[in-house]
C-alpha cells in the first residue's frame, strides 16, 4: 500500500463485483502503463486530450476497484506496477522532460538499436519513440518495455537479472552479460548527477555500473538531464565523460561544467522550445 494513501489516496474499499472498466478507464490505464506505471494528473491529460477534471473523476472511479491508487496530483498502478518513488521522480519537472525528451526522439532513426535505461526522463523519450518505426529497443526498464512493446513494428529486448523495485528495472550479472551481446548504434541514459569534478554519477551503485558497462559498446552515448542536475552529486560514477558524445537538456551548462564538458569532448544541445 502506498504510504501517501491515508493523506491523499483512497479511504473508500474497493467495489467488488462492479462492471467491467469503461472505454475512458481502460484509456487511462493503458496510458499509465505507457508511462510507466505512475503519471501526473496533467501528463494523463494531455495525453488523453481531456480535461484534469475528467482524468481525476476516471482515476477516482478506477481507485474504487482497486486498478490504481491515487496520490496528490496524480495516480500509479496498484500492486507491482506502480512504484511511490518512481512515481516522485517522473513527476518532477515533468515539462523539461518531456521537452528534453522531444529533442532526443529527433536523434532516433528507423532501424536503430538502441539502450534506454530506467530514468524518469527516458520514461518520456520511450513515449516519443513510440512515432518512430523498425527500431530494437533494448532496456532494463519494466515501463519502457510496456511503452514500446508492439508499436511501429518495434523489437523490444528486456534485460533479465534481479528486480529492483524502488528503480522499476533489472540489474546485476544477468543484465551486464545480456547487455554485452548488443551492437548498440545509441544509448540514452539519464542521470542523476554531473559535475565537473567527477562527471555523470547516480544515486544506484548498480545503475552506476550497468551505464558504465553499456557506454563502452555503443556508437553514440546521449545522456539526456534537466538542468536542475547541473553541478548536484552523487555517490556512484557512471560512465566515462568521455564515452559519453551528447547532453541534451534543458538549458546550457555554464561555467565550470561547460568547461569540463568540451575538455571530455561532450557535446550540449538544448531542446527546443526550451
Amino acid at each position: 500500500m502506498c504510504p501517501y494513501v491515508g493523506i491523499f489516496g483512497n479511504l473508500e474499499p474497493p467495489v467488488k463485483n462492479r462492471a467491467p472498466h469503461t472505454h475512458r478507464e481502460l484509456e487511462l490505464l493503458d496510458v499509465l502503463r505507457r508511462l510507466g506505471g505512475t503519471a501526473r494528473n496533467s501528463e494523463l491529460a494531455k495525453t488523453l486530450d481531456v480535461s484534469e477534471e475528467t482524468v481525476r473523476r476516471t482515476i477516482k472511479s478506477l481507485s474504487k476497484t482497486g486498478a490504481v491508487e491515487r496520490v496528490h496530483g496524480g495516480a500509479y498502478l496498484a500492486g507491482t506496477q506502480g512504484d511511490p518513488s518512481f512515481f516522485s521522480r517522473i513527476s518532477q519537472h515533468s515539462d523539461e522532460k518531456r521537452q528534453i525528451a522531444v529533442q532526443v526522439a529527433k536523434l532516433v532513426q528507423s532501424g536503430m538499436t538502441i539502450f534506454l535505461d530506467v530514468g524518469s526522463t527516458t520514461a518520456f523519450v520511450a513515449e516519443e519513440l513510440r512515432q518512430i518505426g523498425n527500431l530494437t529497443i533494448v532496456s532494463n526498464s519494466i515501463g519502457i518495455g510496456q511503452t514500446l512493446a508492439g508499436t511501429n513494428g518495434n523489437r523490444v529486448h528486456l534485460l533479465g537479472g534481479e528486480l529492483q523495485s524502488d528503480e522499476r528495472g533489472t540489474f546485476g550479472y544477468v543484465a551486464h552479460r545480456q547487455a554485452q551481446r548488443y551492437a548498440f548504434d545509441m544509448v540514452l541514459l539519464s542521470i542523476d548527477a554531473v559535475s565537473a569534478e567527477k562527471g555523470f554519477m547516480y544515486r544506484s551503485a548498480a545503475e552506476a555500473e550497468l551505464s558504465a558497462m553499456i557506454a563502452e559498446n555503443a556508437d553514440q552515448v546521449v545522456v539526456a538531464t534537466a538542468h536542475f542536475k547541473f553541478g548536484e552529486t552523487a555517490p556512484y560514477v557512471g560512465p566515462d565523460p568521455r564515452d559519453v558524445d551528447l547532453l541534451v537538456s534543458d538549458k546550457f551548462p555554464k561555467g565550470a561544467l561547460a568547461s569540463a564538458l568540451e575538455g571530455w569532448g561532450v557535446k550540449a544541445q538544448k531542446a527546443s522550445g526550451a
